[in-house]
């Protein structure tokens, strides 16, 4: 067995191990967490620590992650991130084809830097896009308009990154992570504010990882 594949043995079983913990006690009510946030929790961690591997079983369990938040934002009345849950299915059934046969040929995608024009393209969707949600929230009485705005639209713009594995979806996701914390506190969702500070750190650990992925290929 290689060193980087018992790294992974050994990670995946640290994962593994706190999601099952933190699982069971949402499950018998030794703490006081919604089962909700829990598996959101759960499969969230999970999926980007698999994100930060390459490995593409991101894909599916992302998927359900989705569900789980959805869920959970539709309670806590963050519409926009509600919304979002459902995009992010979409991106991800698109980001999973990609990730399989989005590269020369259909072959497996490889990671590779963004594009001038795809810049462009998202310097005017972040603007835009934010103006035209927060306005939406507003009239739909949302908790945090402009934060649940410009959150939302950084992270489609990441997702989108992501799905053709663009090294630099990863500083997407720290901006938008660093947004989230105090958001999910500020809505009485401690379990789910904690799991975003730790995506800052799997973030950095991604980028560091792809960018030696990058250097390789």
């Amino acid at each position: 067995m290689t060193s980087d594949a018992r790294r992974f043995r050994i990670e995946a079983i640290a994962v593994t191990v706190l999601c099952a913990a933190l699982l069971l006690c949402a499950w018998q009510k030794w703490l006081p967490l919604d089962l909700t946030e829990a598996l959101g929790f759960a499969t969230g961690a999970a999926c980007v620590w698999l994100v930060t591997r390459g490995n593409i079983w991101n894909w599916p369990i992302g998927l359900a992650n989705n569900v789980f938040f959805a869920v959970l934002f539709w309670r806590s009345r963050l519409y926009a991130d509600f919304g979002l849950q459902g995009v992010y299915f979409i991106l991800g059934v698109w980001g999973w084809w990609q990730w399989l046969h989005g590269g020369t040929n259909r072959s497996h995608l490889t990671v590779s830097h963004t594009r001038r024009a795809e810049w462009l393209g998202i310097a005017l969707f972040l603007t835009l896009g934010t103006w035209g949600l927060r306005e939406l929230l507003i009239a739909v009485n949302g908790a945090a308009p402009f934060w649940d705005a410009v959150t939302t639209i950084l992270c489609l713009a990441a997702q989108y990154l992501l799905c053709r594995k663009r090294l630099e979806n990863w500083w997407l996701w720290i901006a938008a992570d660093i947004i989230y914390v105090p958001l999910y506190l500020s809505r009485h969702l401690p379990l789910t504010a904690i799991l975003y500070a730790g995506f800052i750190g799997l973030c950095i650990v991604g980028l560091i990882r792809w960018k030696r992925e990058l250097v390789t290929t």
